[in-house]
């Protein structure tokens, strides 16, 4: 007996989260195809085949993330055409870039440009965001603004998870089970209990253990970018005649060893080489007695061995992170008219802390702390009459974060008091009685409350066009406090919560509220010639609230200027964009062809622009334009034999950023002041964060049926063009491109339709490549004083390097 699952339809993008996906697929004996099937999704609030929806949108079905062995949201996303994973924080943390619209700020007040939900509930928080995704129906990406129909906006696009829901007609699950390398460990599962005719529960859980893949020398028992998660999930669902109710109750636990960084010696000033990889060897500038502006963090250290996965890290980092959530969904048919209202409550707390001057010194543990409460109402009626369909609601958001960021940092803050002029650094040096640690602490709260209508009406004005037209009016109210503190820790502190912590002095405080009137639109106008043919174009008015900076080291003002100055950079304007886009779906041969493709121009206004000037990260507004395409391109064209191929294309830039022409911090406040609209040079471009001009992905999937079962032979690729990590456009901060190859071999044996076996492999040619970076060569002070900077190093997070893993998938 051999294997085969029943697929349904089009291949698709996740987000940059942790994805384990498995519905219950029904194996047969024939070999199958993964793209010719319809794929349902919900991009427009109501079910429609993703070919006939007018908008650029990717989706994959759980039977489809099964057949292809995906197991994380980087392997979906990786060959989605326009679309990066970013990691502000290496595991820890995740975000998703769509057409150059990406912000990797770690700042957790700040929400992304692109909007995720899980169940229609939108999550706020990026520090959250790293939460495993497990028995999932489907995922759906939309590029381009969507704030029509989806209560929070996003400028540039969203992701939507959709989680299996109860079953009152049978009892099923699944459980699966993987090993890899580095002793990875990862389960998942789910079973479905009807309680009687009209209720039911689903209970899904899964778990993900692994050790370290970044070797500590000084302790090799600490190795560093470990798994350790768990999250869980209870649905209840009660269904009546014309009703329904669904209860999702949901947790992930996650702590983990992390914060690695590749220590890259680097010198304080001067221009670095554009190209090698590790090419800033030799700025070991520190001498012993010599004068402080001869001085780099960690003492002199050098990592110079060309191990990208190891250093010597004398502080343990951990992401310690707790998700909650819980939603009650109700639905009501009245005949007609459908009623649908969504009620969540969703908790966010985060313990997270590194050793950012990766090396042995006691130099600079950076961290971040995270406590977030989300409470979230829609309400939402929809119809239709022979020729027309329409949706209106309502929505609200109030959300409250107590964060901080801050650093136990008792080498770095000696060099800094000294330089300010605040003693000697072989007196700050010398621990004092109760042997505390220096160190800055910045608490901050930010209030956001949120309201808004909209509504988007379809009107079929003749068999093949159609026209639509939609609205969201917004109103939103923040509040922010900050303050930025020197503090002592305690000797034998680990982390920023830590109660023992006593305030020295207040360098700065803040306070500031806004209250922002916004206005997204949409008209656009479908034209179907034929049955497997739709041709749109769009103008869709996105808008992204006003918000506030939290920075880690800002500078005291000292006069009125510099007061002006600072309260001007700790607070940024709503983002507009107005994205204008044209696109195509067809299908050839009952399906086995399918040909998608788009493009888009972007015009923003008041762009929300992130930058990172050494440690610090902020927003200012800038302007910014984009034009682009994609295509994508899906073909079975015998029986078990799959094709895919995807290519992206973005030319961006930003213009008009105040401070990004400096790689020290000072000077963003020093310009803002002599410039408070813009750069000096006015009109100089940069490429946005995360942002390759070109990225290509492809794909070929063989199964063969032979006697004892069917094997699916699998390779994959996707390859990055060159991209920055920071607006500044710097050569520490650009990885000029990479290709990722995976494969994959799996087994359906005959004997157990129930059961399939794959192995795996994961950057099968082992590429070095990195995903985020820190730039802490330059001087945090004006060049050509005496007093230049002491980092003298740079940090590059790299990608996985090469795996291999066995798993094992079981129905009943």
């Amino acid at each position: 007996m051999t294997y085969k699952l029943k697929i349904c339809g089009k291949l698709a993008l996740s987000s940059a989260l942790t994805v384990s996906a498995l519905t219950i697929p029904t194996f047969a004996q024939d070999v199958g195809n993964v793209f010719t099937d319809e794929v349902v999704v919900t991009a427009q609030k109501r079910e429609q085949n993703v070919q006939d929806v007018g908008i650029a949108v990717t989706a994959v079905s759980g039977d489809q993330m099964q057949a292809l062995g995906y197991t994380n949201a980087q392997e979906i996303t990786a060959l989605t055409p326009g679309v990066s994973m970013i990691q502000p924080n290496g595991e820890a943390n995740y975000a998703i870039g769509i057409r150059g619209v990406a912000n990797n700020d770690f700042t957790t007040n700040v929400e992304s440009p692109i909007a995720i939900y899980v169940d229609e509930v939108y999550i706020s928080q990026m520090s959250g965001a790293g939460f495993m995704l497990f028995d999932m129906e489907r995922a759906e990406v939309l590029r381009g603004p969507q704030g029509t129909l989806f209560g929070r906006n996003a400028t540039g696009g969203l992701v939507q998870y959709v989680s299996v829901k109860p079953d009152t007609q049978e009892a099923n699950g699944y459980g699966s089970l993987s090993y890899g390398k580095y002793n990875q460990l990862k389960y998942q599962g789910a079973v479905n209990v009807p309680l009687s005719d009209s209720f039911a529960m689903r209970i899904s859980a899964a778990t993900h253990q692994r050790d370290g893949y970044v070797k500590n020398r000084l302790n090799p028992n600490q190795d560093l970018n470990n798994a350790n998660d768990f999250a869980g999930r209870i649905q209840l669902l009660w269904e009546g005649a014309d009703w329904d109710a669904l209860l999702n109750i949901r947790q992930g636990d996650q702590d983990i060893r992390t914060g690695f960084f590749q220590h890259v010696s680097a010198p304080m000033a001067g221009k670095l080489s554009p190209k090698s990889r590790n090419p800033y060897v030799g700025a070991g500038l520190h001498a012993a007695g010599a004068a402080r502006n001869a001085h780099i963090a960690s003492g002199g250290y050098i990592d110079n061995d060309g191990d990208e996965y190891a250093g010597d890290y004398n502080f343990l980092g951990h992401n310690e992170l707790r998700t909650k959530g819980q939603s009650l969904t109700l639905k009501y048919d009245a005949g007609g008219v459908k009623f649908t209202s969504i009620t969540d409550l969703s908790t966010t707390e985060r313990d997270y802390i590194e050793d950012s001057d990766a090396s042995p010194e006691d130099y600079f543990n950076f961290f971040l702390t995270t406590d977030a409460e989300q409470v979230s109402q829609e309400l939402r009626f929809e119809g239709e009459a022979e020729r027309s369909r329409w949706v209106v609601g309502a929505y609200y958001l109030d959300l409250d974060i107590d964060d901080s960021n801050g650093g136990i940092a008792h080498g770095f803050l000696c060099d800094y008091l000294e330089v300010l002029g605040a003693g000697a650094s072989n007196t700050c040096r010398v621990r004092n009685a109760n042997d505390r640690r220096k160190g800055v602490y910045n608490p901050y709260k930010t209030e956001t409350e949120s309201t808004s209508v909209f509504g988007q009406w379809e009107q079929d004005i003749s068999d093949a066009f159609t026209l639509i037209i939609g609205a969201r009016a917004i109103e939103e109210e923040k509040k922010h406090s900050y303050q930025d503190l020197l503090v002592s820790y305690h000797a034998l502190a680990t982390s920023g919560k830590d109660s023992r912590t006593t305030r020295d002095s207040v360098l700065v405080t803040y306070k500031g509220d806004r209250d922002d009137s916004e206005f997204a639109g949409r008209v656009q106008l479908d034209w179907r010639p034929a049955e497997n043919s739709l041709y749109y174009v769009s103008w869709n008015r996105g808008v992204k609230s006003g918000g506030f900076n939290a920075p880690l080291l800002p500078t005291a003002p000292t006069n009125a200027a510099q007061t002006a100055a600072f309260q001007n950079f700790m607070k940024y304007e709503p983002e507009q964009l107005d994205a204008f886009e044209i696109g195509f779906k067809r299908q050839y041969n009952d399906n086995r062809l399918t040909v998608n493709g788009a493009a888009y121009f972007y015009d923003y206004q008041d762009y929300q622009a992130f930058s990172i000037i050494g440690l610090d990260t902020y927003t200012r507004n800038a302007e910014a334009e984009t034009t682009g395409f994609e295509l994508e391109v899906q073909a079975s064209p015998s029986d078990g034999l799959d094709l895919l191929f995807g290519v992206g294309y973005v030319d961006t830039e930003v213009t008009d950023v105040p401070g990004i022409n400096s790689t020290k911090p000072l000077d963003a406040y020093e310009q803002l002041i002599a410039h408070p609209n813009g750069i000096a040079k006015r009109g100089q471009a940069v490429r946005p964060v995360q942002t390759p001009e070109w990225n290509l992905n492809g794909l070929i999937r063989y199964e063969v049926p032979m006697q004892a079962g069917n094997f699916a032979f699998q390779l994959d690729a996707e390859y990055r063009d060159e991209h920055y990590f920071n607006l500044t456009n710097t050569d520490p901060l650009r990885e000029d491109g990479y290709t990722l190859v995976n494969g994959s071999i799996a087994y359906f044996p005959a004997e157990n339709d129930n059961v399939a076996i794959r192995f795996a492999g994961h950057n099968l040619t082992d590429e070095e490549y990195i995903v985020q970076g820190f730039d802490l060569s330059g001087s945090i002070f004006d060049a050509g004083t005496a007093n230049q900077g002491f980092w003298g190093m740079v940090e590059h997070y790299y990608g996985k390097p090469r795996t291999f893993s066995v798993s094992v998938n079981y129905l009943f």
